[in-house]
Order: C-alpha cells, then structure tokens, then sequence
C-alpha cells in the first residue's frame, strides 16, 4: 500500500496554570491540541489555478491508534530536541480524543531544551502544534471536493483524510503565515534553519501534493 510521509499544522499550546499552594515553583506543564478536527490546513500548494488544503476527519484518529504509536513531542519536527514520548501509552506523553480533536500534555523535562520550549510557550513566541503522520492517498482513506473560488477564479480542493495509518510526533511551532508560495513549508522550518533544509521540506511536501492530486484522480 502506498503509504505518503505528511505533515499538519493545527493545534494550539499554552503553560497549565498551577492552582497551589504558595512557595510552589511555576508549572512545567506544557498542553494544548496537536491535531484539530475538519479543521482546514494552512494551504498546501498554490499556484494561478489551484490552492489545495487538507483536514482531518474524526474518524481518522482513535485512541487506539494513539495507543499503539510511540509518539514522541518535540520542536519543530526535530527528534533531538526530544521533550516527551508516549511510549503506547505508558510514556511522560499523555493524550486523550475529544470531539475538538486529539489533547496532549507533558511536564518539560529539566534540560535545556525542556526549559527553551517551556520559555518560548510561556513568551507566547511559540503558541502552536503540529504532527507528523502517514497515509495512503486513495480512496475511501481520502477523499477530495473541489469547488471554485468565484473571487478569485481559483480551483480549491479540500482533501478529507479518513484513515491514518501511523503518528510519529506531536510538535511545537511557532505556526507562522506563510505567503502564498512558501505554504507548501507549513511548519517544517525549524527556529534556527539551514537555507537547504528548508529546500528539501518544501520540495518533500510539493511531491507529496502532486501524489494525493494524481492518487485521487486515479481512484476516481
């Protein structure tokens, strides 16, 4: 099965406030939504015909699912910068499914990492999420519309994903807006990023569209 290596950007974060007793430190508890349901993604690709977007669908996510991943929460898709992992379930990652989407939380460890990302999340300079997951580009696992934008004379087409096969990490961005033709990067660039890792992400994620518009048509 054709599986495609994706990424979304959805969620929101923030510091857990502590309701304690006083002489207690501040919270370490960083929580907040990775993954958001029918929530449209920032768009995927644009060009003068056609923007594409993609959303996740409620039925796309099970505890389950969670439950048999070992889901590591990092910065900016970056697995060196390891913050929590969900080990299936039994990890410092916790999680839950509600009908807004899927929940996490997890106390920054006392590294210089966990105190970077508890500082930017505190700051406000990183308030958003993202996750890393993978799926197979045909039907009935997506599904596509696509409509006319009577403004602008553009195609939009909203990819619907119903089936995700696994989920490899929660991560904290600071979910910039991209212009138009610098979304396709979505959150993959890092804080501090080489000019050709940024290349090489923005290029993976146009292949990767290329593959879910061609995928749909064929299934069709």
């Amino acid at each position: 099965m054709n599986k495609q290596l994706q990424f979304h950007s959805s969620g929101t974060v923030h510091v857990r406030s502590r309701q304690g007793s006083e002489g207690e430190g501040e919270s370490r508890t960083i929580e907040g939504y990775a993954i958001l349901f029918n929530t449209p993604s920032a768009p995927l690709w644009e060009d003068e015909d056609e923007v594409v977007r993609e959303q996740i669908a409620p039925e796309a996510i099970t505890k389950d699912l969670l439950d048999g991943c070992d889901i590591k929460m990092t910065m900016n898709h970056d697995f060196a910068t390891l913050l929590a992992r969900s080990k299936r379930g039994e990890g410092t990652l916790q999680y839950y499914v509600d009908e807004r989407g899927v929940h996490f939380s997890f106390d920054a460890p006392n590294t210089d990492d966990g105190d970077r990302a508890l500082e930017l999340v505190r700051r406000g300079d990183i308030d958003g999420c993202s996750f890393m997951f993978s799926c197979s580009y045909r039907q009935p696992d997506v599904t596509s519309e696509t409509t006319k934008n009577k403004e602008t004379g553009k195609a939009e087409t909203l990819y619907t994903i119903h089936a995700i096969r696994g989920i490899y990490d929660f991560t904290l961005t600071p979910m910039p807006a991209y212009p138009d033709t610098e979304v396709n990067a979505r959150d993959l660039r890092g804080l501090t990023p080489a000019p050709q890792t940024d290349n090489a992400a923005a290029l993976r994620v146009e292949e990767q569209v290329k593959a879910m518009r061609s995928a749909a048509k064929q299934s069709l």
